[in-house]
């Protein structure tokens, strides 16, 4: 199962309407889109998705649609966390997984836990789980860092967490679990920029925003950097670096939104209190965007 989720995964974004209702149809296109790129594996309702702002409904139906059009030609994860421990065990408990491979589940927010409370809370999840456990440190967004040591207490005691998504931004922290991990669990990079120096520490992927937009290019550079062909993985890096700093310039999805406008696969609509990009920045990411294109 481990080896399922080694290369790269796509955090698909949730396309909308005008009006605020999810279009179908572009998520249908971006789909076929990353799966034409060779991606290894999606991502549904994770941040990029705009997750906090749907319903349970809508939740749902876009999982259920997710599993319909891709049909098993790969493997999906779904993202099931939240900083009440019992409501993430209650909808572990009680839903139906059938068509995913397994749960992204990021460390609590907002209530800013110790960090044995985050050792409890993923012992809490993981007891219940039907499914395997990928942890998500992002303390950018949740306003508390899982240490190395807890990840890796959690990697050892339970078996059904197979490993984490690391935007922690801190190579020492990553350099630190890579060090002392059990051989099986998986650290993948959560931030497009420092993917391929991960990789060459020995992360096996990334969960990736800029694959959106980009799904063969990610994947090549990253299948190249597993493969120790670091010169022509680093041809690819440095090809996106610039377009990747203007995706996250202004927030996420914002930036992959407007992005995937340009590419025509889907309108640049947002949820409150998310908003579009600033024109200059757009204009930024659409001047950059020609001149990947044009190197192909």
């Amino acid at each position: 199962m481990n080896s399922t989720f080694r290369g790269t995964g796509i955090a698909l974004v949730t396309p909308f309407h005008k009006q605020g209702t999810i279009d179908f149809g572009s998520l249908e296109k971006l789909i076929e889109h990353c799966i034409a790129g060779g991606v290894n594996y999606l991502v549904v309702q994770g941040t990029t998705a705009e997750t906090a702002t749907l319903t349970k409904e809508e939740k749902h139906a876009l999982a259920q649609f997710v599993v319909d059009t891709v049909a098993e030609r790969l493997p999906l994860v779904l993202g099931i966390g939240g900083n009440s421990t019992q409501e993430v065990v209650n909808t572990l408990s009680t839903s139906s997984f059938e068509g995913f491979h397994a749960i992204l589940s990021v460390t609590p927010y907002y209530n800013k836990p110790q960090q044995r409370g985050l050792y409890l809370h993923y012992k809490s999840i993981a007891v219940v789980s039907p499914l395997p456990i990928i942890m998500y440190n992002v303390p950018s967004r949740t306003s508390i860092n899982m240490k190395p040591e807890t990840t890796l207490q959690l990697a050892r005691d339970f078996d059904n967490i197979i490993g984490i998504k690391e935007a922690s931004g801190s190579v020492e922290q990553v350099m630190d679990i890579l060090r002392q991990k059990p051989k099986e669990f998986l650290v993948i990079s959560g931030d497009d920029l420092l993917t391929l120096p991960l990789i060459s520490m020995g992360c096996e992927g990334v969960i990736s925003v800029t694959g959106n937009a980009y799904p063969a290019e990610v994947s090549l550079m990253v299948q190249l950097g597993l493969k120790g062909e670091f010169k022509k993985a680093r041809e690819i890096h440095y090809r996106l670096t610039e377009f990747t700093k203007a995706l996250f310039a202004d927030g996420n999805p914002a930036g992959i939104k407007a992005a995937l406008e340009i590419k025509s696969l889907l309108s640049n609509n947002l949820r409150l209190p998310l908003v579009k990009v600033e024109k200059p920045l757009y204009n930024l990411i659409a001047g950059l965007m020609q001149e990947l294109d044009a190197v192909k």
